[in-house]
């Protein structure tokens, strides 16, 4: 199947990270879905990559599993298959100590972060073993979260080491319908999310300290080496930061 006619789903495409992939995957030849809850970013990441009418924008709120099976009921309506799935949509929620964390919090983190990729990958699996042909790849954003925490971000950390299992799990119990997942650790992508870095962060020894930022077009590049890979190849884990942020070695 080439590259022109493969269908690709990324969550969160509006801004960021998000947009970033969306914007190499179109230059790259996919077809490209771009989720989100606010239309107009949708709208605003398919006009600057020029996608025309290979981009496509969707509403979804990926905490909501009915919205989410809505979704995917739509694309395989529109397209007959799904090829790949970048489960990128997150949020971070305001930083504090454990004790400090408000059960709310800890919700909103779980539910978007956790559950919402959960909803999406069971969507995309289900869709691409039923697929002819069969088959397809999930790529997960686990963030360097999913290895090592900074202060005061249990909610994000905690679903972030979740999706490591989830990654492994569902790499696993793809095997047998030629579904693939891997997963991108990223670190200080230069974002509206990480946007203080360069100001200076809270770190692991209480002072706050400015941390370099890399450009997001490199996530996007990354993204799509993994996706251009056959499925009988798959980059299960990648990690991609900004060269000298403190995340190598103690600090």
């Amino acid at each position: 199947m080439s590259k022109d006619s493969k269908i690709a789903l990324v969550t969160g495409g509006g801004t960021g990270v998000g947009r970033a992939v969306a914007t190499s995957l179109l230059e790259g030849g996919y077809r490209v879905i771009v989720v989100g809850r606010r239309k107009e970013k949708l709208e605003e990441t398919l006009a600057a990559a020029d996608a025309g009418d290979r981009g496509l924008a969707l509403t979804c709120d990926v905490s909501d599993p009915d919205q989410v099976e809505a979704l995917f009921a739509e694309i395989e309506k529109r397209f007959g298959r799904l090829d790949l799935l970048f489960n990128n949509a997150g949020i971070f929620t305001p930083g504090a100590p454990v004790g400090d964390i408000t059960p709310e919090d800890w919700r909103k983190a779980v539910d978007v972060n956790l559950n919402g990729v959960f909803y999406c990958t069971r969507a995309a699996f289900n869709l691409m073993r039923r697929q002819d042909p069969q088959g397809g790849r999930i790529i997960n954003n686990g963030s360097i979260s999913a290895t090592a925490p900074r202060p005061g971000s249990a909610p994000y950390t905690t679903t972030k080491h979740a999706i490591t299992g989830l990654t492994k799990s569902t790499s696993l119990d793809g095997r047998p319908f030629n579904i693939a997942c891997g997963q991108i650790d990223i670190g200080n992508a230069a974002t509206p999310m990480t946007e203080k870095m360069p100001e200076g962060v809270p770190q692991a020894d209480g002072s706050v300290k400015p941390e370099p930022v890399m450009d997001a077009r490199h996530v996007g590049e990354a993204v799509r080496h993994m996706a251009d890979l056959p499925l009988d190849a798959n980059v299960q884990f990648m990690t991609i930061m900004a060269t000298t942020m403190p995340f190598i070695g103690r600090g």
